[in-house]
């Protein structure tokens, strides 16, 4: 993979963890990164659809999205089922990392399964978690 990222998408029902990763993200100081949140799977799903509330949206795709697991509505092994069935026109080159406060053994086993689980982070997020991140999959984007 070798593009500059445009969009993070931050999936999560928490406000005030959305608030503080799209904080950490901006403190590493991307240019030209749009940083999205939704707080759900079927959102997410959604966004990336461009369905719904997303019909007009003319952000770029993301090409990371930070996935909670324990969301009510849809969580997150839920849109990982949702997104094996979208267009792969329409997941090329993203980059999902779980994101979450789980301490279940079987969850990480289960993400390391995963063909489209990347990576697999405890919260919070940190700058370096981010950088490592964008530096192994975005090289462009720290340049």
């Amino acid at each position: 993979m070798n593009r500059k990222l445009q969009c993070i998408l931050l999936v999560d029902d928490d406000d005030m963890t959305n608030f503080y990763n799209k904080k950490m993200i901006e403190k590493v100081g991307f240019k030209g990164v749009d940083i999205k949140v939704v707080i759900n799977g079927r959102e997410a799903l959604d966004f990336l659809e461009k369905k719904g509330d997303f019909e007009n949206d003319q952000t770029a795709p993301p090409g990371i999205i930070f996935l909670d697991i324990n969301m009510p509505g849809m969580n997150g092994w839920e849109f990982l089922e949702g997104y094996h069935q979208i267009p792969q026109s329409k997941k090329a080159d993203i980059v999902i990392a779980m994101l979450t406060t789980s301490l279940n053994p079987d969850d990480e086993q289960r993400a390391a399964e995963n063909e489209y689980i990347h990576d697999f982070y405890s919260k919070p997020l940190s700058p370096e978690m981010i950088r490592d991140l964008v530096a192994a999959k975005f090289p462009e984007t720290l340049q």
